[in-house]
């Protein structure tokens, strides 16, 4: 088959959404030649067709391009209609296609597309061919009250609407299934479950050969050791507020001081972020870096006391995959898929119970074993699952979903 995989135009500022796609790239990169089938990669110029170009089997589609002259086409055919009221034939308008398909569905029909991957969710759920859509977290049906989801509820429902129309919806967790069935009636046949894999970024780090960690970041930064990493943009979900509020608490009940490190782009809360941790009289411990290198992140990680990932949303999260690679030990809230994703990686805290995140922090600096203990447990769930895993499984999928699709011609397309 001709398999069409649609990333969005995210650059690595956007977090984990970039992360996972460019991950799923790279592995698709390393296993196209050994596919039967053939992709195109229908992205917005934002990916290396270099890359691509050495990879068999690949190929590249950009879709900005192509919405230009669709949009174009459009236009002649409007004015073409025009025209026919007045003249019988269309001199130098040979074979405009007047259908009622969307430009999106007139490039896939160009491009030959037997079924479409959506890696970028919801991404695009044609009319008249088959599509595959991957599944972060729902969670503006779960926690709708967050201003980023509340603001955007009516465009999450209209893109997430279609999911019971997909050939296969992939999740990552028991969690995210059961979720998908819950609110869009998908069939449980129809979801698929396939973890995150761990980061690409992260993995090749670990490789023997690699250059160790600029020494220098830490001074770069004026971070002094022990400090807690936080690795998320400033969105009110990710709840670092509830984290000062841990600090303060360690501080005021034990005597312990921890220094905060914040790395991630502002969406808009990190000015109330740093109104609280200067109200708790934390902000000469707390370091805001906004977006980093990735060399950069790697060094915080390894330097890290401990990955605090406190978000309210799941049900899978990548930073504590990130820092299960590294070796620093992970404390991490306990939401609904966390402990399938994590397993016994990581210590799992309520989000919302300032008390319980102190305390477990508190637990890690008082057992050394029990950090050592979490950081071989994470190293081996780092190992388990790779980008590479994860697209041999959509692979598999596609190969048992070939049978039903050659049953009918990709050319009888309605409109067309």
């Amino acid at each position: 088959m001709k398999v069409g995989v649609y990333l969005d135009n995210s650059l690595p500022q956007a977090g984990g959404g970039f992360t996972f796609q460019d991950d799923v790239f790279q592995a698709l990169l390393e296993l196209s030649s050994k596919s039967k089938h053939s992709f195109v990669i229908l992205g917005w110029g934002q990916f290396p067709q270099t890359l691509i170009g050495s990879a068999p089997g690949l190929t590249f589609v950009d879709l900005g391009q192509l919405q230009r002259q669709q949009i174009e086409k459009r236009v002649r055919i409007k004015l073409a209609r025009i025209y026919n009221r007045i003249a019988v034939e269309l001199p130098g308008m040979p074979g405009l296609r007047l259908g009622r398909l969307t430009w999106m569905e007139e490039v896939l029909a160009d491009v030959g597309i037997d079924i479409l991957w959506n890696v970028a969710p919801p991404g695009i759920h044609p009319e008249n061919i088959p599509f595959i859509c991957t599944v972060l977290d729902l969670q503006h049906r779960l926690q709708p009250w967050f201003p980023e989801v509340s603001r955007e509820w009516q465009w999450r429902e209209k893109q997430f609407r279609n999911l019971a129309r997909a050939t296969f919806v992939i999740v990552g967790t028991e969690a995210g299934k059961s979720e998908v069935t819950r609110f869009y009636h998908v069939p449980t046949d129809g979801v698929k479950i396939l973890p995150h894999p761990t980061p690409g970024f992260a993995l090749r780090r670990r490789r023997p050969g690699r250059r160790e960690d600029d020494p220098d970041v830490l001074k770069k930064y004026n971070i002094l050791t022990p400090y807690l990493f936080y690795p998320a943009q400033f969105w009110s979900h990710k709840n670092h507020v509830n984290l000062l509020y841990a600090c303060h608490y360690l501080r005021e009940a034990f005597g312990i001081q921890y220094d905060l490190v914040f790395v991630g782009s502002d969406k808009g809360n990190k000015h109330h972020v740093k109104r609280v941790a200067q109200k708790l009289d934390l902000e000469s411990h707390t370091h805001f870096l906004g977006y980093v290198s990735q060399e950069e992140m790697v060094s915080l990680y390894r330097n890290a006391f401990a990955l605090t990932y406190l978000t309210f949303f799941g049900p899978e999260n990548l930073p504590p995959l990130e820092a299960f690679a590294l070796g620093c030990p992970v404390i991490a809230s306990e939401v609904p898929g966390a402990e399938e994703q994590l397993k016994d990686a990581a210590l799992l805290v309520n989000p919302g119970n300032v008390e319980q995140i102190a305390v477990a922090i508190k637990k890690l600096g008082d057992d050394p074993d029990l950090r050592q203990s979490l950081v071989t447990r994470g190293t081996a769930r780092a190992l388990s699952w790779t980008g590479e895993d994860f697209v041999r499984e959509v692979l598999s999928i596609l190969d048992d979903f070939e049978t039903v699709r050659r049953c009918w011609p990709m050319q009888d397309v309605p409109g067309i």
